[in-house]
């Protein structure tokens, strides 16, 4: 059983896994599932329809599982699905999806810090880091192991890619590629993510074939359909997955600024 502070209130329809702690005046609405081991502080509040995995601590004042800020939504069920090992801090709020038995997703060992907010249908992988005031609109689909500094603010249906690192205070509007930093407003690729691909553990041929792949893209003045075909003749598993992240690209990719290289966003436009 979890312990339950005295001043918490739980709906009798809620389930709380074993070993849990649920702190004061926290509200646990009806049709929650928490799992085991999860820590829920003081004024957190865990709405219908949301479920958490084993080991999550979430902090003061979040609130989980409201309703989708969506014109749209007419009350329908929805789901917010939580995996394991999050860290979810004060003030953080994740809304349920938006259309009858769709879920926002959140996954594993994520870091959310303070004010974070995810709104409706954003799917969000394991072990991304979103720093304090984060600002995900609706349907964002971020890959594993990103990096969102602080007060970044995306678009709707926008991707970000895995091991990409984006700037603080970046106005993200379209698709942020994987493996490089960008930065800015409007935001420009300022280059590789060089120290984080390191601290992840890619050796150095991953790291110079991906080097390529931005030479390639933003510093040799090439159409983007014969970079890419260039691109595709590199025998790496990371350069592959930049290739068909930007040929399955809706909203377009964020380019290099012409500090990086005068006229470069007249050769890449897709």
């Amino acid at each position: 059983m979890s312990e339950i502070h005295s001043t918490a209130v739980v709906h009798p329809r809620a389930e709380l896994g074993a070993g849990g702690r649920v702190g004061p005046y926290v509200v646990i609405e009806a049709d929650v599932v928490i799992g085991a081991d999860c820590e829920i502080g003081a004024h957190a509040v865990v709405k219908r329809f949301t479920t958490l995995g084993a080991r999550n601590r979430v902090f003061e004042h979040a609130t989980l599982g409201g309703e989708p800020q969506d014109v749209k939504f007419k009350g329908e069920a929805s789901q917010l699905v939580i995996g394991d090992d999050n860290l979810i801090r004060e003030y953080v709020t994740l809304h349920r999806a938006s259309g009858a038995g769709a879920a926002t997703r959140i996954g594993s060992r994520n870091f959310l810090m303070i004010g974070v907010h995810v709104a409706h249908n954003c799917e969000i992988g394991d072990d991304i880091i979103c720093a304090n005031d984060v600002a995900l609109a609706g349907h964002i689909r971020i890959e594993d192991h990103a990096f969102l500094s602080n007060n970044v603010g995306c678009h709707q249906f926008i991707r970000i890619g895995r091991y990409a690192m984006v700037g603080g205070k970046s106005k993200i509007v379209q698709d942020v590629l994987p493996f490089f930093t960008t930065d800015g407003n409007p935001a420009r690729v300022r280059g590789l993510n060089t120290v984080g691909l390191r601290r992840a553990g890619f050796d150095a041929d991953a790291r110079r074939h991906l080097k390529r792949a931005y030479q390639l893209l933003f510093r040799a003045g090439l159409p983007l359909a014969v970079a890419l075909a260039e691109l595709e003749q590199l025998d790496d598993e990371h350069v592959r997955h930049l290739v068909n992240f930007i040929h399955n690209s809706k909203r377009g990719f964020t380019r290099a600024g012409r500090g990086e290289r005068e006229g470069v966003e007249e050769t890449i436009n897709i």
